[in-house]
């Protein structure tokens, strides 16, 4: 990378990565936005710096390297914590019952604006209790809280027709006054909660207009085929200038066009996905980055209302994962045909790819073996193909949407399958592992602290009690099992008797 790029570079991941605080961590803690990205800011600065005045030829101490990271990373937790509000500190006029911030509700309380619609009255109070039928749901007792209004007793049926007959007693009672949410407390209990739609408006509704926003979408996708252009003829190693000569620039397009593809395709399968279950979502939006890197940092589509069940939050999470491995493994093999291999030496690795040593990742090496066949041996690595390149980064996309934690992909997949507080022991488990990992493969660095810093609890659906198929559950362990092959090294067993 040029030097005078490193600048442009810090600026654009500044941006980022206070916007990604912003919408992640904000409504956790009162410590100020600024000053938690100042901290995560800090190691990058240090290296940046380190680099633009000793020359990027010179390498970064060990110390230096470490160092902030080490300092930054317990200080962000530890100012997140100093600002999280005390715990059992909000009563309420007309129930002195406390709030307590380990409460899962309270993640939806405090993520719903203040609403402007008026509280349960005593009068309303009695016609609420008629919503629950005591065979359907034996209520016990309701609690009214500044943003909700939780209802507790006893499942008395299958949690699907519980929801499905209280909601509809709810909505023929108060419209759409209210969200219906079903979840399960951290004793294991089930109960209502009743948030005040917000959304609600007497006006037409038009969100659809101002919600996919096509021209946006397109412009970013145009935008987006250009930097992947440019950065496709550096991969293929053109020297001349792209923009004196198209037919340059024309070198760099299958790149461009396999990793676009791959990239659509798999946000595409979350947007179809969110369509069939009714909601509501931005289209795909790229995210270009001029002459840097593999010129885009992908593409992400933003869910804007609740998600009704389990089985909805499932197929949304797997839909883009499964479609868009669907579409990169013929791009990667066909890339992998046409590769070269080259002697195997010390700069090879996994982020070197002129020289890439498959070897850390027991899938790309079957499909390497498979697709180089007697060529690719014990000695050599792999000199990939444009179109490879493509492939690969899409198989890298594939992996880390699929780790079980948080917002992500496979943090969905967990949280669907195995409920919230699950998903969420299986993030913080998968985090500690990937950090384990690391000491094996050091290149793994970056996805360990991004997995550090992101929040391990995932947005609950409306319905968030009603438990999977076991057609989904499956679906839902070759997903997991898929990750382990991309991330986990190629057993010594098998590179044996592959030779490779």
């Amino acid at each position: 990378m040029e030097l005078w790029l490193l600048p442009f570079t810090f600026i654009l991941l500044a941006v980022i990565t206070y916007f990604v605080i912003q919408r992640t961590v904000a409504s956790l803690t009162r410590t100020p936005v600024w000053l938690l990205w100042l901290v995560m800011m800090t190691p990058p600065l240090v290296w940046i710096g380190w680099t633009l005045f000793n020359g990027k030829n010179t390498p970064i101490p060990p110390a230096l390297l470490l160092g902030p990271f080490v300092i930054c990373l317990p200080l962000y937790w530890l100012l997140i914590q100093w600002g999280r509000p005390a715990p059992n500190s909000t009563m309420t006029k007309d129930n002195p019952t406390k709030t307590s911030t380990s409460d899962p509700v309270a993640k939806i309380a405090s993520a719903t604006e203040k609403s402007s619609l008026r509280p349960i009255t005593k009068e309303e109070e009695k016609d609420l209790r008629n919503c629950f039928p005591w065979g359907i749901y034996y209520l016990q007792n309701i609690e009214y809280r500044p943003q909700v209004v939780l209802c507790r007793g006893k499942l008395r049926t299958n949690p699907e027709q519980a929801y499905r007959t209280v909601r509809s007693n709810i909505e023929a009672e108060f419209g759409d006054r209210f969200f219906v949410v079903f979840q399960e407390s951290f004793s294991g209990k089930p109960f209502f909660a009743l948030v005040p739609n917000t959304k609600k408006s007497t006006k037409p509704y038009r969100g659809s207009e101002s919600l996919t926003r096509p021209g946006l979408a397109l412009g970013l996708m145009v935008i987006t085929l250009f930097t992947t252009t440019w950065m496709g003829t550096q991969i293929t190693g053109v020297s001349e200038n792209p923009l004196t000569d198209p037919a340059v620039l024309l070198q760099g397009l299958p790149y461009a066009l396999a990793l676009m593809a791959i990239l659509s395709i798999h946000e595409l399968g979350h947007y179809f996905a969110a369509m069939v279950y009714k909601v509501r979502t931005t289209l795909p939006y790229f995210i270009p980055i001029p002459f840097l890197f593999l010129g885009t940092l992908g593409a992400f589509i933003h869910i804007r209302s609740p998600v009704p069940n389990r089985k909805a939050l499932f197929d949304i999470g797997i839909a883009g994962p499964l479609v868009g491995l669907v579409v990169t493994l013929p791009i990667l093999m066909w890339g992998l045909a046409h590769s070269t291999v080259v002697p195997l030496s010390d700069s090879s690795g996994i982020l070197n790819l002129e020289s890439l040593d498959p070897r850390f990742s027991l899938l790309l090496s079957l499909l390497s073996k498979w697709a180089l066949g007697s060529e690719f041996v014990s000695n050599t690595a792999i000199n990939l193909h444009p179109v490879a390149v493509a492939g690969y980064v899409g198989l890298v996309v594939t992996a880390f949407n699929l780790m079980p934690v948080g917002q992500l992909d496979g943090g969905h997949i967990v949280h669907a399958m195995l409920g919230q507080r699950t998903g969420m022991t299986i993030g913080q488990i998968t985090r500690l592992l990937m950090m384990l990992l690391v000491f094996i493969q050091p290149e793994l660095l970056l996805w360990g602290i991004i997995l550090l810093f992101m929040p391990v609890a995932d947005e609950p659906a409306l319905n968030d009690v009603s438990e999977l198929d076991n057609w989904r559950d499956l679906c839902g362990i070759i997903a997991l099992l898929i990750l382990v092959t991309i991330i986990l090294p190629v057993p010594g067993t098998i590179t044996k008797l592959l030779t490779i």
